[in-house]
C-alpha cells in the first residue's frame, strides 16, 4: 500500500474507523443512571510495541487482545510491506518474525499519525539493511521526531529529507545500528528513548542510552521494556545516572494477552462519575499495571466518587451527586487524561488546575490550547498556563466544538455532553485513532447520539 506526500489528516483514517462520512455528533445527557459492566481492547501502547517487536523476533508471535483501531492498522499495514507474515484473526495477531532482517529491503512506508509507529518503525529500519521511504499524515509532519533522527544519523543510518530536515517525509537507508553510547533528550516524547529501545538488541554491539534531562512519561519506558522481556531481551535501567543499557540480541517469539487500554477506560470512569452512575471495568488489575492513567482513579475519589480495585482485575467507579474540586494536578505521568479532567472540571465544586504538561502541546494538536478555546466556546471560564490550565465551575452553554482531528479532544469534550445539553462536537471519525467504537458504546450506555453527514 502507498500513499501520496503530505497528505491531508483526516486521510490517515484507516479502514477500521467506523464513522467514514460522518461530519457532526450530537451527544445528549443519558436518562437513566449509567449502570454497566464493559470491557476495553487492548492497550493502543502495548499493541504497537508488541507488533513490532514481534516482526523483529525469531519464530511465530501469538498477540492476543490487540486494539483494531487506525494506529494499529499502520503499523500492521507497514509491516506487512516490509515482507511481515502477519493475520488478524478477530483481535488476535500472529506474527512471523524475521530475525531482524526485514524481508522487503525497498519500499514506501505510510505511518499515519501514530505517534508510536512514526518513532518506533524508523529505528528498527535503521537496525536493518534496506532503503524505504516513511510519510506519514500532514500533522505527523509537523510533530517533533528531530532528537530520535539525530540519534539514528550517529548510530550509521543514512537520512534523506523529502520536505524539511529532521520530519516526516524522509528516506531512510538502514545501514545496521552502531552501538556503544548514545545520547538522547527525554523532555519532549518517551517514544523516542522507546524506539532505540526497541531496536537497540539488533546493533552491533552493546548499546547503552544516556537520557539528558528529565524523561516524560517514563511509565511508558518501563512498558517498553516490559514487552521486550516477554520477548527475552532484558534492558537494565540505572535510575541515579539515568541511563539505560541493552545487551545485544535477538527477540524469541511468545505469545502473549494484552491488557485493556486504560486511557480509553478513563472515559467510561469519568462517565460513571459525571453521571452518579456505575461502571465496571474487566481485565485492569489496578495494583501493578504500567499504564500511568490508572492514576485517575486516585483523581476521581478525591472528587468525590466511590472507586473499588477488585483483586479480579476489575474496577468499579460510583459517580457522586456533585464532583469535587479546589485542587491542582501534575499531569506529567499521564497527560493524556489532562484534557479529561478539563471536561469534568467545569461541573465540580471548584476550580481544577492541571500543570507539568506542557509537552501535549506537540501532540495531534497544541491540546492545552484547544481545549481552552473549546471551553470558552461553551462560556467556561478557564486560564491557560505555559504548562496547563485552570478550568472554573460552570453550565456550559450550547456549542458547535471543534475536535483538531484529535482523538482525546473528540472523547473528552464528549463528556461534557454527558451532562449538558446542546453538544454538538465536529469530526467524530477522528476517534478511530483509539477507539473506534466509542460513540456506539456511549449509545449503548444510555447516552444521546445522534450522527450527522
Amino acid at each position: 500500500m502507498t500513499h501520496p506526500l503530505n497528505m491531508p489528516d483526516l486521510e490517515a483514517r484507516s479502514p477500521w474507523s467506523v464513522h467514514q462520512g460522518i461530519h457532526q455528533v450530537k451527544i445528549s445527557p443519558p436518562r437513566l443512571k449509567v449502570n454497566s459492566v464493559i470491557r476495553v481492547s487492548g492497550s493502543k501502547s502495548l499493541t504497537n510495541r508488541a507488533l513490532i517487536i514481534a516482526a523483529m523476533a525469531e519464530g511465530i508471535s501469538r498477540i492476543e487482545g490487540i486494539l483494531r483501531s487506525d494506529d494499529a492498522y499502520w503499523c500492521i499495514e507497514s509491516l506487512r510491506e516490509l515482507g511481515i507474515d502477519l493475520a488478524i484473526e478477530g483481535d488476535t495477531a500472529i506474527v512471523t518474525g524475521c530475525g531482524g532482517k526485514w524481508p522487503a529491503p525497498r519500499g514506501q512506508l505510510y505511518v499515519g499519525a501514530a505517534g508510536t509507529v512514526a518513532r518506533f518503525l524508523p529505528a528498527a529500519l535503521a537496525a536493518g539493511q534496506g532503503e524505504w521511504t516513511l510519510t506519514g499524515s500532514k500533522r505527523m509532519s509537523e510533530r517533533p521526531i528531530e532528537q530520535l533522527l539525530m540519534a539514528l544519523t550517529d548510530q550509521g543510518a543514512g537520512l534523506q529529507y523529502l520536505n524539511q530536515e529532521h520530519a516526516y517525509p524522509f528516506v531512510l537507508q538502514g545501514n545496521g545500528l552502531n552501538g556503544g553510547n548514545v545520547q538522547l533528550a527525554g523532555n519532549l516524547s518517551s517514544q523516542f528513548v522507546s524506539g532505540l529501545l526497541v531496536a537497540a538488541p539488533y546493533a552491533n554491539q552493546p548499546m547503552t542510552i544516556h537520557m539528558q534531562g528529565v524523561t516524560v512519561q517514563r511509565e511508558y519506558v518501563n512498558m517498553t521494556i516490559d514487552m521486550m522481556r516477554s520477548f527475552g531481551v532484558e534492558a537494565a535501567e540505572d535510575l541515579e545516572q539515568n541511563i539505560y543499557h541493552i545487551p545485544s540480541g535477538k527477540y524469541s517469539a511468545c505469545t502473549i494477552k494484552l491488557e485493556p487500554d486504560i486511557s480509553t477506560c478513563c472515559y467510561f470512569w469519568a462517565m460513571a462519575a459525571l453521571t452518579e452512575g456505575y461502571i465496571r471495568t474487566e481485565g485492569i488489575y489496578a495494583d501493578r499495571t504500567r499504564q500511568p492513567d490508572i492514576e485517575m482513579l486516585e483523581v476521581l475519589e478525591r472528587m468525590g466518587c466511590t472507586v473499588v480495585r477488585g483483586e479480579d482485575g476489575a474496577v468499579e467507579v460510583h459517580g457522586t451527586s456533585q464532583l469535587r474540586g479546589g485542587f491542582e494536578l501534575s499531569m506529567a505521568r499521564w497527560s493524556d487524561q489532562t484534557l479529561t479532567i478539563a471536561a469534568m472540571a467545569p461541573f465540580a465544586d471548584a476550580p481544577i488546575t492541571m500543570k507539568d504538561a506542557a509537552h501535549i502541546r506537540h501532540h495531534e494538536c497544541d491540546r492545552i490550547s484547544a481545549i481552552c478555546t473549546e471551553l470558552r466556546k461553551l462560556s467556561i471560564r478557564v486560564e491557560e498556563h505555559a504548562d496547563g490550565l485552570t478550568v472554573y465551575p460552570g453550565h456550559p452553554e450550547p456549542a458547535l466544538l471543534d475536535t483538531y482531528d484529535d482523538h482525546r479532544m473528540a472523547m473528552a469534550l464528549s463528556l461534557i455532553g454527558l451532562k449538558a445539553e446542546g453538544i454538538t462536537i465536529l469530526d467524530p471519525g477522528c476517534i478511530s485513532k483509539t477507539c473506534p467504537d466509542y460513540f456506539s458504546r456511549l449509545r449503548e450506555l444510555g447516552a444521546g447520539i445522534h450522527f450527522f453527514a
